[in-house]
C-alpha cells in the first residue's frame, strides 16, 4: 500500500487545491441532490421518448459535469494552459458522446430478436449486450489512441501491473462497507443483477448465472478503459493531474442510476483509482478492484436476501 499513500501524497502535494475541491464536492453534492430527490436522470436523460433525445440526455448529463470540472480549474489555477491544446477541446466534447453511445447501443438486440424469444431473448439480450457494448467502447478508444498517442504511449492502461497486493488489500479494506450496504434496502433492490433469473424458465440451469455473471463482469473492462485508461492516460500529457478531478465528476455520474451510497462513493474511488492509473499508466489494478467490488456486491445481494428472507 507504500507507493498507493505516495501517488496519493504526490497529488496533494502538487495538484490539489482545497478551495476548488471543495466546489467541486459541492457540485456532486448538488446532482446528488437533484438526482435521488428531483428525479434528475429518469426525467432529463434516461426519460428520452426517442433514441436521439436519449442520446441528448445522458450527453449533457456527462458532459456538463466533466466540463464544468476542467472550467472551474480557471478560477483555482494559474498554469491552465492546456486549453490551448486541441486534443483537449476534442476529448472534452467526443468522450462523452462515446459514452452516451455505448449507454444507448442496442442495434444488437435486432438480431438476437431473430434467435431467440421470451427468457431467452431477456438473458442474451443482457449478456450480450454487456459484451458487445465493451467492443463498442474500445473501437472508439483504439481509434483514438492510433490517431493521437501510438507513438507515445501503449494502448491505454495496458502498462504491466507490477505488484498486486496493494490492490488485494483495497478490496480487503471494502468487505466491510459492502457486508453493511448489504443489509441496506436499496442495495438489495438492485442487487445481486441476477436475482432476475430466478424467475426465468431456466432457473435451475446453473451454468446461466456463471455466464450471466462473466459478462456483467466483462462489462467493467470497458469501464476501466474508458476512464483509467482512455480518459485518464490521454489527458495527462494534455492536463498533467489536473484531469484526475473532473474525470471522477464524469464517473460519477454514469453511476446516479445506482443506489445513492454507490453514487456517492464512486466519486471518492473513481479519484483513487486515477490517481494510481496516473502514476502507473495502467488499469490493471483498478480492474481488479473494481472487478473485485463488483462480485462481491452480487455476492452481499444475494447473501443480504437470503437473510433477509429467511426472517
Amino acid at each position: 500500500m507504500s507507493d498507493i499513500f505516495k501517488y496519493i501524497r504526490e497529488f496533494y502535494r502538487q495538484e490539489f487545491n482545497l478551495f476548488y475541491f471543495l466546489v467541486i464536492v459541492l457540485m456532486i453534492g448538488i446532482i446528488i441532490y437533484f438526482n435521488y430527490w428531483h428525479f434528475l436522470e429518469d426525467r432529463f436523460a434516461a426519460g428520452g421518448h426517442t433514441r436521439w433525445s436519449h442520446f441528448t440526455g445522458y450527453y449533457l448529463l456527462y458532459f456538463i459535469s466533466f466540463a464544468a470540472a476542467f472550467f472551474l480549474q480557471l478560477l483555482f489555477f494559474k498554469d491552465c494552459t492546456y486549453y490551448k491544446n486541441t486534443w483537449f477541446w476534442i476529448i472534452l466534447f467526443i468522450a462523452p458522446a462515446i459514452f452516451s453511445f455505448r449507454i444507448n447501443f442496442d442495434f444488437h438486440e435486432i438480431l438476437i430478436n431473430k434467435f431467440w424469444n421470451a427468457d431467452e431473448q431477456q438473458y442474451w439480450q443482457r449478456c450480450i449486450g454487456w459484451v458487445v457494448r465493451v467492443l463498442v467502447v474500445l473501437v472508439f478508444i483504439f481509434i483514438i489512441w492510433y490517431i493521437k498517442d501510438k507513438g507515445t504511449q501503449p494502448f491505454y492502461g495496458t502498462g504491466s501491473l507490477k505488484n498486486i497486493k496493494p490492490y488485494l488489500i483495497m478490496l480487503a479494506i471494502m468487505v466491510p462497507v459492502l457486508a453493511l450496504a448489504s443489509t441496506q434496502k436499496d442495495f438489495l433492490s438492485m442487487y445481486p443483477k441476477a436475482k432476475f433469473l430466478s424467475s426465468m424458465s431456466f432457473a435451475h440451469q446453473k451454468w446461466r448465472y456463471i455466464v450471466y455473471e462473466l459478462c456483467y463482469g466483462f462489462d467493467f473492462v470497458s469501464i476501466e478503459f474508458f476512464f483509467r485508461g482512455f480518459l485518464i492516460l490521454s489527458l495527462m500529457h494534455i492536463c498533467g493531474a489536473k484531469c484526475i478531478i473532473p474525470v471522477a465528476c464524469f464517473y460519477c455520474t454514469i453511476h446516479l442510476g445506482k443506489p445513492m451510497g454507490e453514487a456517492i462513493s464512486s466519486f471518492w474511488g473513481g479519484l483513487l483509482l486515477g490517481i494510481v492509473s496516473f502514476n502507473t499508466g495502467s488499469i490493471w489494478g483498478g480492474l481488479i478492484v473494481h472487478l473485485g467490488i463488483a462480485w462481491m456486491m452480487e455476492f452481499g445481494g444475494w447473501l443480504g436476501g437470503l437473510i433477509r428472507f429467511n426472517r
